[in-house]
């Protein structure tokens, strides 16, 4: 077994492992982590020309999203979770939007308004984030 073979294995068991052990609050943050990176790794795709991979990569953060989305409780979010599934079809609007035009001003709107949603994320009390209902 090759080096780059042994560590993408580890990875994928290192990933699996924490995911397992990990609470709702946990999963979120990491989906937003993984949102963020694949944006930058897409902005890398723009100046390296490579539209293949800048569309795997933000057809990534879409499906990202969406799964964020799936996760709104609108009963017990109410108001804020309207706002965060009305926020996340303006993002997915600008990722589309950011493909077609190759655009990383938009990619740095939208990692912006990710980083936000983090930071509101990383505030919840700890009382609260680690509640596993």
């Amino acid at each position: 077994m090759n080096y780059a073979s042994a560590l993408n294995q580890y990875k994928s068991v290192s990933l699996q492992s924490g995911i397992e052990d990990a609470t709702p609050h946990q999963l979120i943050t990491k989906l937003l982590d993984g949102a963020l990176d694949r944006l930058a790794s897409a902005k890398g795709s723009i100046s390296r020309n490579e539209v293949a991979r800048k569309g795997e990569l933000l057809s990534s953060v879409i499906t990202i999203l969406d799964s964020m989305r799936a996760s709104l409780d609108y009963d017990k979010g109410g108001e804020i979770a309207v706002n965060l599934g009305a926020l996340y079809d303006y993002i997915e609007r600008r990722l589309i939007e950011a493909n077609v035009s190759s655009d990383v001003t938009i990619l740095d709107e939208v990692s912006e308004l990710l980083r936000e949603i983090k930071s509101g994320w990383e505030s919840v009390p700890a009382s609260v984030r680690n509640s596993r209902s």
